[in-house]
Order: structure tokens, then C-alpha cells, then sequence
């Protein structure tokens, strides 16, 4: 496979560095940004990410304004914040109500417009500011994004409804998105947007992997979500691969890195494919920019292994023995191992005479993991896909009495949102809990702050402000209650140690505050420290670790637990 060169490599004048979180999308935009303009083209490098660290890869201030980077010439990077901006957007939405509707039904109003969804409009706003802008247009060679808009929000504003004001004159709509009424002066903008987005002339959708089968299926989600919409000009960029395995360890890491490459899906194979390498250092600072993408490295030696005396997932398990939880919920963004580790946390409560529902979304491909004859569990396999499909159907049936085509069109489309995916989901979890066969329910995915208030709020004001579709059933009504009581429940929050996991943990935990949701423990998963490689390269990596774990330790006040990384985990430690 080829070597990521950016000079050597096909580009556009537009770049959207795009992945799920945690693979190296601002690492890979930064190196690429400063390789052009160490070539001597003028650059522009804008992030619209929330998760963003590009003032910790520049070290130093950055803002919404093109700021140039000393010792790049040509080189300007923009660091907008979609969050500030989704509040602003907010804020114009729910101002006109003030004073005209009851304050409980401007908070239910102001939580509608609070999850992912509202960020990712107003990412996107921000995105079409400058990608429509003549002058930044004239000003530089390379206009690079990191992030890219999803396809869910591109079909989104495509749909007529979008851009009516039928939400302000009906008592349901959007669960996620919210109002896009009152924007509609900038829906040519947003026209024009895409359009330059479809012009494979204009712009490359670089789609950037690890070399994990889980990393891999999510780029082809979304290279085939954005190509549905016409954005076909994409390059694969797979980061991290392990070469010059020395040890059992980095031998069996450098066997799956191969085996999935080798496997991944087929569409993905047609694309131009390039690697980077892993690398043992942080990337951060320009003199590791530079060196990220050149074929001469630093030669590496073995450094002394650092003790590792952190707690493990045992100790969480005593303590939710010790203070008899009854629900217990793993959380965290995708490919932290959430599934695992509900798996482990069950058959360490069985394993102290507790009797556990474990209930999972885990793909039907491994159902046969979970098949177990331990009489004192309990497995449920939830098919996300069906009751999902069930919910969008529930709520199609019943907008179709009353709305026209166009507005059932929007109605459709918000139900692919992220939101809407984790009710569905959660309406299923209640029935289980609701069950109560066991002593202990043990919950693979937990629904986010931000999806129990929208929960709670359509319960609570759905005659003035019912926005999220469907009715709450009794199941979740009696369950909310039980969510909030400490005494009942748990949430472990699982992450990596990892710049981008770690980010995006504190993220959820901010919701689960904002939502009184009982948490305490945190699990740091796949721990390369706690295997004592002796490969000079992972043992580097391992290193880098400890700078995350300690924050997740002060993060959760000392309530946490380290798991080391296991080869090929979920064939592993699934099997029950």
C-alpha cells in the first residue's frame, strides 16, 4: 500500500478530512496543511470538530479568524466552535417564545435544540460560510476542513421542509435537529454549498481509518452515506499501521491490522488507498507535523517500563456488589469496547451469586458470542436495526395522517438522526428492565443525557411542546424515575486512553450531569501499559497513556479502573 504523501497525492481545492473520532482526523488535515505549505502554497486549515485539539497540535490561541502560523509560511488555521455556535443558533430559535409561552415549555423547547444534531447545522453553517466565501476562495491554494458534514445533515437540508415554517405551526417535528425556520435567508448559501461539495473538480472527501474492522465498517458508512448524495471524489487514508512487529504483543496487533485490511468492505477497495504509519510519539507541536509523514523516523530504543499499579475493572464490580446496584449501564462512543465490558461486568457479578439480565445491541453477526448455559444470566439480544425500523414506522404512521408529503419527508429523514436511533433503542432497554427477572440488569449502551431529558420533557409538557414523535411508553415513564436514583443505578463510563476518547467521555458526562443521571465509575479500556510490551514502538505509545489515564483518575475523583488490551477482544472476551 502506498505511503500518504500529500505532494505526491491528487487534491483538490477542497479537502474534508473526515472519521470517526479517535483516528488521527486532525493529526492527519494538520500534517497534510503544513506539508502544502511547506511546498509553497497558501493554505487554509479550518476545524468545525468540538472534539477539535488543533490549538494543542498548533500550541497556540486560536479563533473563528484565519490566524497564520509562525514558522509556515503561507500556512492560516481557524478553530470555530460549533457548540458556541449551536447556542447562538438556540437562542435565535427560542428567543421569539420568550414571554409568550410558559417557561416549562421554553426549557423542553431549549433541550430539543441541546444534542449532536443542532451542533452538526451549526458545523455546518460554519462550513458554508467559507466554502461560499469569493475571497478565502481567491486567497488560497488548499482549503482544508477537519470534519467533514455527515450525510444525515446534507439530506437534511436538502428537503423542502427544512426550509418552511410548518414546526412553528404544529406540535411535532424534529427530535434532533430542531427548527431550521428563520435561516431561510441563507439557504442559497447552503445551495451553493453543496453544490461545490458534489464537484469532484473542486473537493476530495478524504476519509481517514484505523486499521480495525469496526473503524473500517464506519468509513464505509459514511463513504456511502456521502456518496448516496453525490459527493463520490473520496481517497482512504488508513492510520496506524503497525510495521516491524518484534514481540507477542506487536505481532498479534500487526496479524489483525492485516487480517481486517484484508476483509474490509469491498466498496472501500475501489477507493485510492494510502497509509500512515504508527508513529511512537504524540503528534503535536509543527516538529512532529513535519515528521508525522516522512519516510525517515527517529530511530526508536527501548525505554524502562513504567510500573502499572492502577486499580482494574474488579474493583468497580465490588463497589456495585458492595452498594447493591440494580441497573447498571456501560456508556461511551463507539469503539471503546462498551460491549465487552458489560459482558466482563456480568460474569464478575455472577461470579458473587448475583443473578444478571445482560442485554446487548451487539451485532447479529456475534449473537452466537453470547449464548451462554450459565443459568444465573440472562441474554437479550436487542436487533437495533428492527426496533428501530419499528419506532420510524410508529411515527411515519401517524405524521402521515396529518402532515403533507414534503413534511413527511422531513419528518423521515430526522428519524435517521442519532437521537432517534438511541430512543428506539432505549424503548426497548425499559421493556427489559421493566421485567425485573433478575437482580441485576447489565446494559451494553446507555442513553445519553441529552436523549433522557427530551425522554422526560415530551413525557412531562407534551401538550405545549411535543417534539420528539410517539408516545412514552409506561415502561420508560416508570424507568426515568429509577435513572436518576444513585441507590439503583450505574453508568460506568468506558474510553481509551486517548486524546479524542477521553474528550468526547467528558462530553457525555456533562450530559449525564445535565440530566441528574447517577454516574461515578469510569473504565480506561485497551491499556497498552498494562501489557509490558517491549516493542520500542508500542512501548512508547504505552507511555503516552499515562498522561490520559491520570486525567480520567482526577476526572472521576479517583473512581476508576485501567483494562489492558487484548488481541482480537471482542472474539475474546464476548464468548460467555
Amino acid at each position: 500500500m502506498q505511503t500518504y504523501q500529500p505532494q505526491s497525492t491528487k487534491l483538490t481545492h477542497y479537502l474534508f478530512f473526515t472519521g470517526k473520532g479517535g483516528v488521527g482526523k486532525t493529526t492527519t488535515a494538520s500534517a497534510t496543511a503544513i506539508n502544502l505549505a511547506d511546498s509553497g502554497k497558501r493554505v487554509m486549515l479550518a476545524s468545525t470538530d468540538p472534539a477539535s485539539n488543533l490549538q494543542d497540535v498548533f500550541d497556540t490561541e486560536l479563533t473563528n479568524k484565519p490566524k497564520e502560523i509562525a514558522n509556515v509560511p503561507g500556512l492560516f488555521v481557524a478553530n470555530f466552535d460549533p457548540v458556541t455556535a449551536a447556542a447562538e443558533y438556540r437562542e435565535s430559535v427560542i428567543g421569539p417564545y420568550r414571554g409568550i409561552l410558559p417557561e416549562t415549555a421554553i426549557n423542553n423547547m431549549a433541550e430539543q435544540l441541546s444534542g449532536s444534531c443542532t451542533v452538526e447545522i451549526a458545523s455546518f453553517n460554519e462550513f458554508a460560510n467559507f466554502l461560499t466565501d469569493p475571497e478565502v476562495d481567491q486567497k488560497f491554494d488548499y482549503i482544508i476542513f477537519d470534519t467533514a458534514p455527515t450525510g444525515h445533515a446534507l439530506r437534511m437540508l436538502q428537503l423542502p421542509s427544512a426550509w418552511n415554517n410548518y414546526l412553528d405551526e404544529n406540535d411535532r417535528g424534529a427530535s434532533c435537529l430542531g427548527q431550521l425556520a428563520g435561516m431561510d435567508d441563507k439557504k442559497a448559501m447552503y445551495e451553493k454549498a453543496v453544490v461545490t461539495l458534489n464537484d469532484p473538480e473542486l473537493t476530495t472527501l478524504m476519509l481517514v481509518t484505523r486499521p480495525q474492522k469496526a473503524s473500517l465498517l464506519e468509513a464505509d458508512r459514511a463513504a456511502q452515506e456521502l456518496a448516496a448524495i453525490g459527493i463520490k471524489n473520496q481517497q482512504l487514508i488508513i492510520n496506524g499501521t503497525l510495521k516491524d512487529p518484534t514481540d507477542l504483543p506487536s505481532q498479534t496487533i500487526f496479524t489483525q491490522q492485516q487480517n481486517d485490511l484484508a476483509q474490509m468492505p469491498a466498496s472501500l477497495k475501489e477507493l485510492a488507498q494510502f497509509e500512515v504509519p504508527l508513529r511512537a510519539y504524540n503528534v503535536t507541536g509543527l516538529d512532529k507535523l513535519r515528521l508525522v509523514l516522512q519516510s525517515e523516523q527517529p530511530k526508536l530504543t527501548p525505554q524502562p517500563s513504567i510500573k502499572n499499579d492502577y486499580p482494574n475493572l474488579d474493583v468497580i464490580v465490588n463497589d456495585l456488589v458492595k452498594s447493591n446496584k440494580k441497573i447498571i449501564f456501560t456508556m461511551g462512543k463507539g469503539g471503546v469496547g462498551k460491549t465487552t465490558v458489560a459482558v466482563q461486568i456480568a460474569k464478575k457479578l455472577v461470579a458473587q451469586h448475583k443473578t444478571v439480565h445482560l442485554a446487548t445491541t451487539d451485532p447479529a453477526d456475534h449473537l452466537n458470542l453470547f449464548e451462554t448455559d450459565d443459568p444465573d444470566i440472562t441474554v437479550s439480544h436487542i436487533d437495533e436495526q428492527q426496533v428501530l425500523k419499528d419506532y420510524q414506522d410508529e411515527v411515519l404512521a401517524s405524521a402521515q395522517k396529518t402532515m403533507k408529503s414534503d413534511d413527511v419527508d422531513y419528518i423521515a429523514e430526522d428519524l435517521r438522526s442519532p437521537c432517534t436511533q438511541e430512543i428506539a433503542v432505549f424503548r426497548a432497554f425499559a421493556n427489559i428492565v421493566a421485567q425485573d427477572d433478575s437482580d441485576v440488569v447489565v446494559i451494553d449502551t446507555a442513553p445519553t443525557g441529552h436523549t433522557l431529558l427530551l425522554l422526560d420533557s415530551t413525557q412531562s409538557y407534551a401538550q405545549e411542546v411535543q417534539r420528539t414523535s410517539g408516545e412514552v411508553p409506561q415502561a420508560i415513564i416508570d424507568l426515568l424515575p429509577r435513572l436518576q436514583d444513585p441507590s439503583q443505578t450505574e453508568i460506568v463510563m468506558v474510553t481509551l486512553p486517548e486524546t479524542t476518547p477521553v474528550y468526547e467521555s467528558m462530553r457525555l458526562n456533562d450530559d449525564l450531569d445535565r440530566a441528574q443521571m447517577a454516574h461515578t465509575w469510569w473504565l480506561v479500556n485497551q491499556s497498552m501499559l498494562a501489557t509490558n510490551t517491549t516493542n520500542p514502538c508500542l512501548q512508547a505509545r504505552a507511555q503516552n497513556e499515562v498522561e490520559w489515564i491520570e486525567k480520567v483518575k482526577k476526572l472521576s475523583n479517583n473512581h476508576f479502573a485501567v483494562e489492558q488490551w487484548q488481541p482480537d477482544f471482542e472474539k475474546v472476551l464476548l464468548t460467555i
